[in-house]
């Protein structure tokens, strides 16, 4: 029989078990109804599924979020800066930091070709977006996904600073969705130039550079304001890996991703590819790697442990003050340089008294220069190789002055009533001590009888630089020592005007100063002023005067110091001026020093051994006054010459050096002398002549002129 259907025409027979035509296609729509409520099961439970996740997802990110930082607080966010230190000059001496160097300037200060070049590498849609961009995440993502492994992160510049700011660096998708969302949050609250502004000011440029100004000064000394676009390429090439492009390390690695920035802007329409290569081309002049962390190191370094000692090492290397000292750089530059020139000349050959030897033998040397009006220190070269050695023998060695010390015993002679012109002969003596027999002894091995004090200065007569010790006492000589500036522990031995105790340079210097400055002491100091980062002011220093000693003594005591120039030990240092100084030579010429000043600057100069070794026959009037001279010739260039002013109350004689009296015509070896008025010698015997004469030179003789 024939069957007709709508669908199908065929023959069927009753004897076949296969299922018609329509038969097939219902059981086709039966599965299909079946598959359709399962997908719908399945919709509904993903849908389900998708809510709660949803659901979830919110609730973790309202917690995460709750977890975060307040961005707000960027708006108090004081980030570590860098503190700088300036000589009186404007050099910059030291720029501190602990991690990050940094100095903070404002978006307008920084080059618009380096803000370009940023925006169009790091976050081309910077201005357009608000804190993530959905494109460049999903590009980063495609390639993460290709990579398997996180290769490229999307981030935005907000993303960026928000990472910078608040979060780790490391690779999670717990600090990926906090950086998003803390990036929707900076944006919400501040503008698109305070983020740019932040951003520049925050990231990491290499070699401790922490913002843009600290980077640009690193890399070509000059501030971001006058970068060009050659240099602004460069900079911009180190963000993705600044220690990997480094310029200072991997100059060729540094080009290659400058070539990609410069294309990258030629591509977005910024520049012209003429301009690319063009600039491509261009020389690049990179700065050079200091030697020295800081300029004026044994400076620096004692500038800045007084600033850790006022403020605390972590307020000194964070908190971005400015720190202006009383350094002349230009000094400072020729004291370096003297220091240099004597230690290689004591390293070569020499004739010393007729015989030649191979060296000197000493290996340091330091200079000291301050204002005796001010105390400021104007130079400080502490020794010859900072980066070898940090000892600063000007501050931190003590040493020996040897006859550098004698100023202080005169002065105290002056103050007892001794005149310049008081006649002690030299002589030998002999003091019995509780160590034993005391016996001193002249540099010359010579004895010179009869000598007015003021020639006996001169010549730096030993002897009678004890018996005078003796004379007035020890401990008046270590009295006035102290008020005049001497900190360190001194001892009223019959040694003490010899140098026997230890002091430092920079007491020394600053002593001497009391004697150029008419009795008025002002403590030294490095630092005029400190302001914050804001330029706020912190500290200023105050000049402080105190007299402390007669003025008019200390103008009879720089007479006889000017003497020992023009005439005495220290020849070497005279200069077509009036200056006054003292020679210093220890026992075995372990120390030699010389200590000189004009009315406007005070210089010591010294050297020696740091293990205390001896120079072979150094002086005090030989290669210390050599470093003094060369070293005030040039700091006296373009200083008027003045004279110190003139003792008063003292009167002239003519007196005979063998009996202390008024000379006759008879006499033959007379000089004038000046005295205390009231105190001049007679024709009679002077007391002078009755205790030091030969037949009474004894320690019982001088103890009884001193009691009368």
């Amino acid at each position: 029989m024939i069957f007709r259907s709508g669908y199908s025409v065929g023959k069927v027979s009753s004897l076949s078990s296969r299922k018609t035509v329509g038969a097939l296609h219902q059981a086709r729509r039966e599965r299909y109804r079946r598959l359709g409520n399962i997908l719908k099961k399945i919709a509904l439970i993903l849908g389900v599924m998708a809510f709660i996740t949803a659901i979830g997802l919110s609730v973790f990110i309202y917690y995460l979020a709750r977890q975060l930082p307040d961005v707000k607080s960027i708006s108090t966010y004081i980030p570590a800066e860098t503190t700088k230190i300036y000589s009186a000059d404007k050099v910059m001496l030291a720029e501190l930091h602990l991690e990050e160097n940094r100095q903070w300037i404002p978006l307008e200060k920084i080059s618009p070709i380096l803000k370009k070049a940023v925006i169009a590498v790091e976050d081309t849609n910077f201005y357009h977006h608000h804190g993530i961009d959905i494109r460049g995440i999903i590009r980063a993502l495609y390639r993460d996904v290709l990579a398997g492994a996180f290769v490229e992160g999307g981030s935005t510049l907000t993303q960026q600073l928000a990472r910078n700011l608040f979060l780790t660096r490391q690779r999670k998708l717990i600090r990926k969705l906090s950086e998003a969302i803390l990036a929707i949050q900076i944006e919400r609250h501040y503008t698109k130039p305070e983020i740019l502004e932040l951003y520049l000011n925050q990231v990491y440029w290499g070699h401790n550079a922490y913002g843009i100004e600290s980077a640009s000064k690193l890399y070509f000394g000059k501030s971001a304001s006058e970068l060009g676009l050659a240099e602004s390429s460069l900079l911009v090439g180190l963000l993705k890996g600044p220690e990997l492009y480094s310029p200072l390390k991997h100059f060729s690695r540094a080009k290659k991703r400058q070539l990609i920035i410069l294309n990258r802007m030629a591509q977005i329409g910024l520049i012209s590819q003429k301009k690319v290569n063009d600039v491509y081309s261009e020389e690049l002049e990179l700065i050079e790697r200091k030697r020295f962390r800081y300029k004026a190191p044994y400076f620096t370094s004692y500038i800045i442990q007084q600033l850790i000692e006022m403020y605390g090492e972590e307020e000194v290397y964070t908190s971005g003050m400015k720190v202006y000292t009383t350094l002349d750089y230009k000094l400072q530059e020729a004291a370096e340089k003297i220091v240099d020139k004597y230690i290689e000349y004591g390293k070569s050959p020499k004739w010393v008294r007729g015989k030649k030897v191979p060296s000197l033998n000493y290996e340091q040397a330091a200079i000291l220069a301050l204002d005796p009006r001010t105390g400021y220190i104007k130079a400080m070269e502490g020794g010859v190789d900072f980066q070898e050695n940090q000892f600063n023998r000007t501050t931190q060695a003590k040493r020996q002055p040897g006859s550098a010390f004698k100023p202080f015993l005169y002065l105290a002679a002056l103050e007892k009533g001794l005149s310049p012109g008081s006649f002690i002969e030299d002589s030998p003596v002999t003091f019995n001590t509780s160590e034993g027999p005391y016996s001193p002894r002249n540099y010359s091995q010579k004895f010179s009888g009869n000598l007015p004090l003021r020639k006996a200065f001169e010549r730096s007569i030993n002897v009678i630089a004890v018996k005078l010790n003796y004379l007035i006492g020890a401990q008046n000589v270590v009295r006035v020592a102290q008020k005049l500036g001497i900190r360190s522990p001194l001892q009223p031995i019959l040694s003490l005007p010899l140098g026997a105790n230890e002091v430092t340079l920079l007491e020394m210097a600053s002593s001497f100063g009391v004697m150029a400055y008419k009795g008025q002491r002002v403590e030294p100091t490095g630092i005029v002023r400190i302001v914050d980062r804001n330029d706020t002011l912190m500290y200023e220093h105050e000049i402080k005067k105190k007299q402390v000693f007669n003025a008019n003594l200390i103008a009879a005591l720089v007479e006889m110091m000017k003497g020992n120039i023009n005439y005495g030990t220290g020849r070497n240092a005279k200069l077509p001026r009036p200056v006054a100084g003292k020679t210093g030579t220890t026992s075995d010429y372990r120390d030699a020093w010389f200590l000189g000043f004009v009315p406007q600057l005070v210089c010591a100069t010294w050297l020696g051994n740091d293990d205390n070794s001896p120079s072979y026959k150094i002086t005090g009037g030989w290669v210390p006054a050599l470093m003094w001279k060369e070293f005030m010739k040039e700091a006296l260039k373009g200083v008027p010459a003045q004279d110190f002013p003139r003792p008063k109350g003292l009167v002239q004689r003519k007196v005979s050096w063998v009996t202390g009296n008024l000379a006759t015509n008879t006499q033959e070896k007379t000089s004038t002398e000046k005295y205390w008025k009231g105190s001049e010698p007679k024709e009679t015997d002077s007391v002078q002549e009755r205790v030091f004469s030969k037949k009474n030179q004894n320690t019982n003789a001088i103890e009884d002129f001193f009691k009368n």
